[in-house]
């Protein structure tokens, strides 16, 4: 994908989610299902997952070189970088440290959580759009929790899949009674 079609995808993603979100009463997005997070805590956790990515785009260039490197191939496929995050979790991976979500309460309110999340994904669009260039994306390494060290490009791709991952994640929460 090129970085307008990023853009694009991610946007899409980000709307579906959104709409979806919206449309869920706001005692479903609350109730927290049996070993599972609830609607809240889904949105909560792409919420830190999704500011924390868009450090990559915000941050100085020479930054992102000094942390993550430079990397030694060609940035993977959308369906490669996606097939190795569905393998990790196959075999495992989940969510640690600052990206498990805390309990959240109803008195948070769910259209606080709406807010927070209309904050971060615009901040990762234009972070995306104004600071890093097609090539940029192919040029820089991050670490990501699950797949090791990932281009900017592989990044922006976890991030779209990952909110689909989690869009089907509250789409069955909120259908199963």
């Amino acid at each position: 994908m090129t970085k307008t079609e990023i853009i694009t995808a991610a946007e899409n993603i980000f709307n579906r989610f959104s709409e979806t979100y919206h449309s869920i009463p706001e005692t479903t997005v609350f109730k927290r299902p049996e070993n599972k997070w609830s609607v809240a805590e889904n949105m909560q956790h792409l919420i830190i997952s999704t500011n924390t990515t868009s450090l990559a785009y915000w941050l100085p260039k020479f930054v992102v070189r000094l942390i993550g490197g430079t990397p030694n191939r060609a940035s993977r496929t959308f369906d490669e970088v996606q097939d190795k995050y569905y393998k990790k979790l196959s075999d495992g991976g989940r969510a640690s440290g600052r990206f498990v979500p805390k309990p959240i309460e109803i008195k948070y309110g769910k259209q606080k959580l709406m807010d927070n999340w209309n904050k971060a994904t615009a901040k990762f669009i234009a972070a995306l759009t104004k600071n890093r260039t097609e090539k940029d994306l192919d040029s820089y390494l991050v670490r990501h929790p699950l797949l090791g060290f990932i281009t900017l490009r592989e990044l922006c791709y976890f991030t779209i899949f990952h909110t689909e991952h989690h869009l089907q994640a509250i789409q069955k929460i909120s259908t199963t009674p």
